[in-house]
């Protein structure tokens, strides 16, 4: 019998990214085994076009409409319905025969993708962790409701999914999530002030995005993987602790309440939790690069610096404050890298602006979807004023 008997069916939203590229080298490795359905990009038609030729799904989207009949022109003589406009993703996740779904997309942009998604009782293959910390309570809810399987795809969180399977959730005493410390641990504010974009951007273990390379230099990746694993795991607090580890082997660990530890280990490579998420619960065979423990010199581990990384901090209060603090916390973090990489605002100034935003808009403590949307445009209405005071 072949390791996966049917090809799954697959819809990858944010194709052109740094996942949906690497999703899509697994596709191309894995030939025969996974069938593209749908890809969607926001603004990158040009390489959109290029994977529709290639991977030939039954539906594209463009969310940027003015790259629809760009789109629409190269894919003439290819059997491909070709959609445009944010609203187009949910309607295409509706009608699509894709049994699994990537949510790749960065931000806020994939919260009302993933719900259609899950109403439509696909699996999610979660990459966008802003889905659960803007919406936890809303999201998990659903999946129960739907009977939907949620598997992650943080490294992180893919670790901790790996370490349970076949435990007794109410046996974990806690769960370590593993940082890097990024391009710049160990530095100090002083050290910090006049950090550029170009120095930002130098993860030294991991291929990520623009976006999510620099949240990781400011530990705010680490502050929103806490949050989504207290959605994802049904934790408390105190069961969540971050240790930085700056190899990456260690994807993470879980600690359980007889004393024993369980690590996932492996190369820091983010195809290898794209790779189990589509193909759980088994495990299919692939040529990545093995991990060799004869190369690997040590293994260390440090608290991580909540004073110089303020963000981790403000995570944690995100999380213990509830409602809609999680959203401001997310929507002011989006402005705020933005503005950093296009000069606006200091590196420091990322966290700066988080806690501002999180003092000025309205606390909301049981919010609802519509609340979630008014709370996300109000702070970035917020954020942006407070990027003009900044640059005064």
């Amino acid at each position: 019998m072949s390791e996966v008997e049917n090809s799954k069916k697959i819809a990858i939203l944010g194709s052109t990214g740094s996942i949906g590229t690497q999703a899509l080298e697994i596709v191309r490795e894995q030939k025969g085994k996974l069938e593209i359905e749908v890809l969607t990009a926001n603004s990158n038609a040009e390489l959109l076009i290029a994977q529709a030729i290639e991977f030939k799904p039954n539906h594209v989207v463009i969310a940027d409409e003015s790259k629809y009949q760009l789109l629409k022109d190269a894919l003439a003589n290819e059997d491909v319905k070709v959609f445009a406009g944010s609203k187009s993703i949910e309607e295409v996740i509706e009608i699509t025969s894709a049994e699994i779904v990537l949510t790749a997309m960065v931000g806020w942009s994939g919260l009302k993708p993933t719900i259609k998604a899950i109403e439509c009782k696909k699996r999610i293959a979660l990459a966008n962790k802003e889905t659960l910390v803007v919406a936890g309570d809303i999201i998990t809810q659903l999946c129960q409701q739907h009977v939907v399987d949620l598997i992650p795809v943080d490294s992180e969180h893919s670790a901790i999914f790996q370490c349970l399977i076949g435990e007794n959730l109410d046996a974990i005493d806690k769960i370590i999530l593993t940082a890097s410390g990024g391009p710049f641990r160990g530095k100090t504010k002083a050290e910090l002030i006049n950090i550029t974009k170009v120095e930002a951007l130098k993860h030294p273990n991991w291929n990520m995005g623009a976006k999510i390379t620099i949240d990781s230099a400011t530990l705010m990746n680490k502050g929103l993987e806490v949050i989504e694993a207290k959605w994802l795991f049904g934790l408390r607090r105190e069961q969540i602790e971050v240790v930085v580890h700056p190899q990456s082997i260690i994807h993470s660990m879980v600690e359980f309440n007889d004393g024993s530890i369980k690590a996932q280990m492996g190369l820091p490579d983010m195809k290898l939790p794209i790779h189990y998420a589509f193909f759980f619960p088994q495990r299919v065979k692939t040529n990545f690069k093995r991990t060799s423990f004869k190369e690997i010199k040590s293994l260390t581990f440090e608290e991580p610096d909540i004073v110089t990384f303020n963000n981790l901090s403000l995570a944690y209060h995100a999380m213990d404050k509830g409602g809609n603090m999680p959203c401001v916390l997310n929507a002011a973090n989006e402005v705020a890298v933005d503005a950093f990489l296009h000069d606006k605002i200091k590196f420091l100034q990322i966290a700066e602006l988080n806690e501002k935003c999180m003092d000025r808009v309205s606390f909301i403590k049981k919010s609802t979807i519509d609340d979630l949307v008014n709370t996300d445009y109000e702070t970035r209405r917020i954020a942006e004023e407070e990027i003009r005071k900044m640059a005064k």
